[in-house]
Parts: C-alpha cells; structure tokens; sequence
C-alpha cells in the first residue's frame, strides 16, 4: 500500500467536522493539514480563483458556476450546512409587498446575486409563488466569487459607496436579505456586517409552515458547504474520493447519534433538532440518492437564473464515492 497523501483541507468549523478538523477521525491514506479561514467564504474566493486547496467547503452554487465554467475541482455529495430559505426576505413595511409576485417591477438588494441564499429564495419565489424572476431588479454590492459569470440584465451594482443597507432605509430598494445583502446590517463586502438598527418584516411570516409543507411536497431540502476536491487529485488517486466521504459520513454520524440522545448541545444542536421536525432523524443526510431532488432543484435554478450558460448532469457536477475504486 502506498503512503499516505498530503492534502491540504479547507472546512469550517462544525460540530459534525469538529472530528476531521482535530484529527480524531482521520481520513484513510490522507495526511490531512487543516486550515482555516474565517469567514470561510474567504475560502470559496480563493479555491474559486486560485485552486488554493486540495479540498475545500464552499457554497454549492458558487461550486456549480465554477464547475460550469471550468475550474479544475470536483463535488462530492458532502453538504456540511443545511437550512430552508423561506425565510429571511425582507420587505420594506411601506412599500406594499404583500405577495411574492409583488417584487415584480421592484429593486431588491442582495449582496451577490450567486449568493446561494439568494439562489435558493428565488428558486422558491420562482417555482412555488410563479413569480417571473426577470422583472425583478436585483441590486449587488459585492463581485462574484467566480469572475467568468455573466449577469443576466436584470442585475445592477448599487452605486459606488452606497450599502444595500443604505438603499433599503431610503426605499431606493423595496426587499433584501437579512444575512446575503446585509439589509440592517452595514460593513465591508467580504461579509463583516456591524449591527445597526433596522426593523424589516419577513415577506413570509409564515416561513416555518411554509417550509415544512415545501419539503413534504418537493423532498427538496436546501444545502451549502459542499466540499470539493481538486480534479488533480482525483485523477492521481481516485480512491481519495471515498476516504474523504467516508471520514466526513462517519463524523456526522457520530455527531448526529449525540444529537439523537440528547448528549450534543449549543446553538447547532438546537438548530438541527428544530430541522429534525421536518426532515426527520437525520438533518445532515450526504450521498448523492439521499440528496437528488435537491442537487436536481439546484442545478436547474441555476440555469433558470442565468448563472450557468448550459444544463449540466449530476455526472459532471459529483464524484459518487460508491462508484470509486477502493485505495490499493
């Protein structure tokens, strides 16, 4: 058996990667260096850009577009963050948003428009309330991870030196995101929001229920913090894929065992327990089967929002760690 494989490994902290981070669970014939980036979408520029590391966690449609695109990394079906995004829309109260379809003709703000946030709310404005995501005006102030995407139209930047944040208190913009445009939040575009005083309602005051009833609907269940590979190091050692999987499947497991019995805490086990009452007992689920509907729902949005120039297929965008030969 050959020695090990030096990788350098670029993933946040979590409690489900806390495992693969501290070397307590290591990855078979890897000899992992950890490092960390904070934010960690620091991380997604630099792989996006310079395919800095040889396996990195970064936001799913960034990796799609980057994929599109051609930049040299592979997914594999490892997605370490997971939430639903009915929620989180902000309207201004004055500006007479009281359906989805009434952002039609209006300026939003958002602080990227590949944001996977961003992404996965117009998928739900789009697919669930038929709004026509073309007669929105999408307000950026912050540049696209992946420097070939070609903005369709309907996306504009905000004026140099003035904040969504701005815009949104002067009613220059009608709806931003909380956290993907920094709507009552102001700070520098690399994502370091300071809290300023802001008091937006939600477009969906009902987003729990709604997201409950999307998910029994759709099986459809919103990811980030997908973890890529370099094709390099997938063509020298295709076995590297199934290490990876492995690792990081039996972290989660662990972790979520914890979270079953009660013995994991803080604000990630209260956040997956509260996702266990509509997903069930595993509120990270990987593999590719596991997370088709959703990988599908993705890739065809990101089509549907001209942030890919071509449909792609689940062949080209994942590595199946079941499919790859074993390490000799």
């Amino acid at each position: 058996m050959a020695g090990k494989v030096p990788l350098k490994i670029a993933v946040a902290e979590h409690p489900h990667t806390s495992a693969i981070r501290d070397g307590s669970i290591p990855i078979e014939g890897v000899e992992a260096e950890i490092v960390t980036v904070k934010p960690q979408i620091g991380a997604f520029r630099r792989m996006v850009r310079d395919v800095e590391f040889d396996v990195c966690e970064i936001a799913p449609t960034t990796y799609i577009a980057a994929r599109a695109y051609g930049r040299p990394f592979k997914a594999l079906p490892i997605f370490v963050v997971r939430r639903f995004h009915h929620a989180g829309l902000l309207v201004r109260p004055d500006a007479g948003i009281r359906t989805p379809k009434d952002l039609e003709g209006r300026k939003a703000g958002v602080r990227a428009y590949s944001v996977t946030t961003g992404v996965w709310t117009r998928q739900v404005l789009i697919d669930e309330f038929g709004v026509d995501n073309s007669r929105i005006t999408w307000v950026v102030d912050d540049e696209e991870h992946v420097t070939q995407l070609v903005l369709p139209p309907n996306v504009i930047h905000a004026p140099q030196g003035t904040s969504l944040a701005e815009m949104m208190a002067k009613g220059e913009i009608v709806a931003g995101f909380d956290a993907a445009a920094g709507i009552g939040r102001t700070g520098a575009p690399t994502g370091g929001w300071q809290e300023v005083e802001a008091d937006y309602p939600d477009l969906f005051p009902n987003a729990e229920e709604l997201e409950a009833d999307y998910y029994r609907r759709t099986g459809v269940y919103p990811m980030h913090g997908t973890i890529v590979v370099k094709d390099s190091v997938l063509e020298a050692h295709p076995w590297v894929a199934k290490s990876i999987y492995d690792a990081f499947l039996r972290a989660k497991d662990e972790w979520v065992a914890k979270l079953n019995s009660g013995e994991a805490s803080g604000a990630g086990a209260d956040k997956y327990r509260k996702l266990q009452q509509i997903v069930g007992a595993d509120p990270l689920p990987y593999g590719i089967e596991a997370n088709r509907a959703t990988i599908e729902a993705l890739e065809k949005t990101a089509f549907d929002q001209g942030l890919i120039p071509r449909r792609m297929s689940m062949d080209e965008l994942f590595v199946d760690p079941e499919k790859v030969a074993e390490r000799v």
